[in-house]
C-alpha cells in the first residue's frame, strides 16, 4: 500500500447545513477518454448522483496512463465521486437495461460515434419516450452532423484542428501538442456547462434535449481572438515560444539557482514596476512603452533586461522582489512544488482522499469555492463494477437475476 496521508486540514472539510447544490441530480456516464467523464466528475463534485457505465472488460481509463501498485491512478481522480455499474451495451439485454437506467435519469453523458446509439435503440427518441425530461449529451470530436462528423475525434485532433497546435511552439519549430488532454479538458468543462444548461431550460420549457458538443468548436472556444484577428485583418497568428505578441515582458527567464519564473505584464502599470525593479526605469520613458504592441515589437530588449536580472538571483530572490514590487510573477512549478506550496496548502487546493486501494490518493480538489455548499470529493474512482449490485437492485433487479446476467456476460 502507497501511503499518502499528511498535514491536511481540507481533507474532512466542515458540513454545510445546506444540501449540496446538485443533489437529486442523476446522470448516467457511458463516455469514455476523457471530456465526457470529465464533465460527469465535475457535476458528480457538486452532490449529483453519477453512475459510470462500464463495459465488463472496464473503461478504457483504467488501462490509460501510469498505475500505482498495480492501480490506475487517471482512473483514480477522473471516475471520483461515482458508482460504476458494467454493462454490455451491445446486447439487447444491456440495451433494456440501460433504457431503465435512462428512465430515471436527468442526464445520459456519452461519446460514441453518431448513429452507435442509433443502432442500438437508444437514441434520444427512444429514451425521451420513457423520459421526457431527460436531457442527452452526447460528446464528439467533430458534433453530429456535417462532413466529418464519422470520423473518430480524440483530443489531439481537437488541438491540431482548432488552430492551438499551430500557435503552439517555438517560431522556427513544428506546431507544439500538449503532453496531457489539453482539449478534453475544455470540452469537458464545456459540456459541464452545457448539461446545466439544458437542464435550466427543462426548467422553463418542462422537456429535456440533445446537446451536441463538438471538442473542436469547445477548443475554437477559446481561440476566437486570433481566429477573428485573422478573419479581419488577414495577418495570420504564428507562434512565439514563450512571448506574446500582445504584450511585454512576457516571457519565462532562468534564475541563478537553475529554476525558471515566468512574468506577465500585460498593463502598462506592471510593465513600469518590472523595469524599474530590474534597474531599467528609462525603458517606461520610450514612446513605445505605452502600449502592449510596442512592448511586444521590442520584446528582445526588455527580456534582456529582465532576463539579465534574473539570472543573477535565485528564484526566491526573484519571487520576493517582485512581491514587494507588486509585479506579476510565477514560479514555474514541477508537481513536486505544486503539493509542496503553502498558498496551495492553505487553500486546499490538492486534497487527500482515502481509498482503500491506495490508502490515500492526493488529486486537486473541486473546481470552485461555493460559500454555503461547497463541493467535496467523496470517494475516489471505484473498482470495476463495485456498485453494479447495488445499482441493478435500485431498478427491482434481485441476486438470481443478477446472477444470470453475469452468466452471460451482460454485467
Amino acid at each position: 500500500m502507497i501511503n499518502r496521508s499528511g498535514s491536511d486540514p481540507h481533507q474532512h472539510p466542515e458540513p454545510s447545513a445546506f444540501p449540496p447544490p446538485l443533489a437529486g441530480l442523476k446522470v448516467i456516464d457511458t463516455a469514455t477518454l476523457f471530456a465526457g467523464p470529465y464533465a460527469a466528475t465535475l457535476l458528480g463534485d457538486y452532490g449529483a448522483d453519477v453512475v459510470k457505465v462500464e463495459h465488463p472488460d472496464g473503461d478504457p481509463a483504467r488501462r490509460y496512463g501510469a498505475q500505482a501498485d498495480g492501480v490506475p491512478v487517471w482512473w483514480k481522480v477522473v471516475a471520483r465521486n461515482k458508482r460504476s455499474v458494467t454493462l454490455d451495451l451491445h446486447t439487447e439485454e444491456g440495451q433494456r437495461i440501460f433504457r431503465r437506467l435512462a428512465a430515471g435519469a436527468d442526464l445520459v453523458v456519452e461519446n460514441f460515434r453518431p448513429g452507435t446509439l442509433e443502432r442500438w435503440g437508444l437514441d434520444y427518441a427512444a429514451l425521451s419516450a420513457d423520459n421526457p425530461r431527460l436531457v442527452l449529451l452526447r460528446m464528439t470530436g467533430f458534433g453530429q452532423n456535417g462532413p466529418y462528423a464519422h470520423r473518430p475525434g480524440f483530443g489531439t485532433v481537437g488541438e491540431a484542428m482548432s488552430g492551438l497546435a499551430h500557435l503552439t511552439g517555438t517560431p522556427d519549430g513544428p506546431p507544439t501538442l500538449p503532453s496531457f488532454p489539453l482539449a478534453d479538458a475544455v470540452a469537458g468543462l464545456t459540456a459541464a456547462f452545457a448539461a446545466l444548461t439544458a437542464l435550466r431550460a427543462r426548467e422553463l420549457t418542462g422537456r429535456g434535449q440533445v446537446v451536441d458538443l463538438s471538442i473542436v468548436e469547445s477548443m475554437l472556444g477559446v481561440l476566437a481572438g486570433p481566429l477573428a484577428t485573422y478573419d479581419l485583418t488577414g495577418v495570420m497568428p504564428t507562434r512565439q515560444g514563450n512571448s506574446s505578441p500582445n504584450n511585454a515582458p512576457r516571457n519565462v527567464y532562468r534564475t541563478k539557482d537553475g529554476h525558471w519564473v515566468a512574468v506577465a505584464a500585460t498593463t502598462v502599470s506592471i510593465a513600469e514596476r518590472v523595469v524599474r525593479l530590474v534597474g531599467r526605469p528609462e525603458l517606461a520613458e520610450e514612446p513605445w512603452f505605452g502600449t502592449g504592441s510596442g512592448r511586444a515589437r521590442h520584446a528582445g530588449e526588455l527580456d534582456a533586461a529582465v532576463g539579465g536580472w534574473i539570472a543573477e538571483r535565485t528564484r526566491d530572490e526573484v519571487v520576493d522582489a517582485f512581491e514587494q514590487a507588486q509585479a506579476a510573477i510565477g514560479a514555474v512549478y514541477d508537481f513536486a512544488d505544486v503539493l509542496q506550496d503553502p498558498h496551495l496548502a492553505a487553500r486546499g487546493s490538492v486534497i487527500s482522499v482515502p481509498d482503500p486501494e491506495l490508502d490515500t490518493i492526493r488529486m486537486p480538489g473541486p473546481a470552485f469555492r461555493l460559500s454555503d455548499t461547497p463541493g467535496s470529493v467523496r470517494s475516489a474512482g471505484p473498482r470495476l463494477g463495485e456498485h453494479t449490485a447495488e445499482i441493478l437492485g435500485e431498478l427491482g433487479i434481485g441476486h438470481a437475476e443478477l446472477t444470470a446476467l453475469a452468466e452471460r456476460k451482460v454485467v
